[in-house]
């Protein structure tokens, strides 16, 4: 799978509001993908940073691009688990979001996100998911 093959997913299998975060697709392998959060003011919440909300969103989106690869295109899948840290604030910056997933079952896909702003050594949050395959 192409990163434009992954950007064709998030076009045709996704809710407008979250075709309005404009993810972008930097990479995707048989076990990964890394997607970009670009900045937005409207995103931000008060105090000016990114708002948890839309990180999570987004990991979760990214998630299914990751376990599309993996599985060679889309297939119907739905979030059994998501589980996010938020360890520091995101100002100004994308945030690049590096999926990699830890188990790929018949059943249940494992995945761990690190999600990091453009430029930082140091994550901004972490999470994981566990995801249903559901064909």
């Amino acid at each position: 799978m192409t990163p434009e093959d992954a950007e064709a997913i998030l076009q045709e299998y996704f809710a407008p509001w979250i075709k309005q975060l404009d993810l972008r697709v930097e990479e995707v392998g048989d076990r990964h993908a890394i997607v970009r959060l670009p900045w937005s003011d409207e995103l931000a919440r008060e105090g000016g940073g990114l708002s948890g909300q839309a990180m999570m969103a987004a990991a979760d989106t990214a998630t299914v691009v990751a376990i599309s690869a993996a599985r060679g295109g889309f297939v119907p899948m739905t979030t059994v688990q998501q589980s996010t840290t938020f360890q520091r604030p995101v100002m100004g910056k994308d945030v690049l979001l590096d999926v990699r997933i830890t188990k790929l079952g018949r059943s249940l896909a494992f995945t761990e996100i690190t999600l990091t702003a453009e430029g930082a050594t140091e994550a901004a949050a972490h999470a994981t998911t566990v995801y249903a395959l559901l064909s």
